[in-house]
């Protein structure tokens, strides 16, 4: 056979096929979400030899969540605070929300423990009086794993960088980020 007609027959039965396929469309995995991490202070400075309260807010999109504290089963990966603080400055235990159960197709309806929407996991920070620095700066790890109810991601640690400003007892402190720690504004 000629190697025109050949090509030809070729390319026209390749192209006969393609038109021949039904259109099959395969779903895409869903993208990992971008969780926020924010750290924030009840006062805008604090007095040195007082307490001020803190928190780290998880900001979770629609359609995904983070596992709880206390997750439900030996699998899940727990959401995790940890706080390093300068010398001298002590950090309270860190209270984590209350999750909310839910069951979801890739666990096959078994009940987990999760965090969804927004999420504020608040601590106190005590600065003693003889504190000599003029700003306290904390390092937050956040460690958790988002989900959503086909997948979990693998798990991820953001840092928070959190500063305050420590003053003296005569300087004004004023509250701030009242929606954080329930109090009006």
């Amino acid at each position: 056979m000629n190697s025109k007609i050949l090509s030809r027959i070729s390319i026209g039965s390749i192209t006969l096929a393609l038109l021949n396929l039904s259109p099959v469309f395969l779903a895409a995995p869903a993208p990992e979400p971008n969780i926020g991490v924010n750290g924030y202070f009840s006062t805008d400075r604090v007095h040195r030899g007082h307490l001020v309260q803190a928190a780290i807010v998880l900001d979770i999109p629609a359609g995904y969540h983070v596992n709880g504290n206390r997750p439900l089963n030996k699998y899940s990966i727990p959401t995790k605070v940890e706080i390093e603080a300068p010398r001298g400055i002590s950090i309270g235990p860190v209270v984590y929300p209350r999750a909310i159960i839910r069951r979801l197709k890739a666990t096959n309806n078994e009940a987990l423990a999760v965090y969804e929407g927004r999420a504020i996991l608040r601590f106190n920070v005590t600065v003693p009086a003889g504190y000599q620095g003029g700003s306290a700066d904390l390092i937050a790890r956040v460690k958790y794993q988002s989900c959503n109810d086909d997948v979990c991601f693998p798990p991820k640690t953001q840092q928070l960088n959190m500063n305050i400003g420590v003053v003296g007892g005569n300087d004004r402190v004023q509250r701030v980020n009242a929606w954080a720690f329930g109090g009006r504004r």
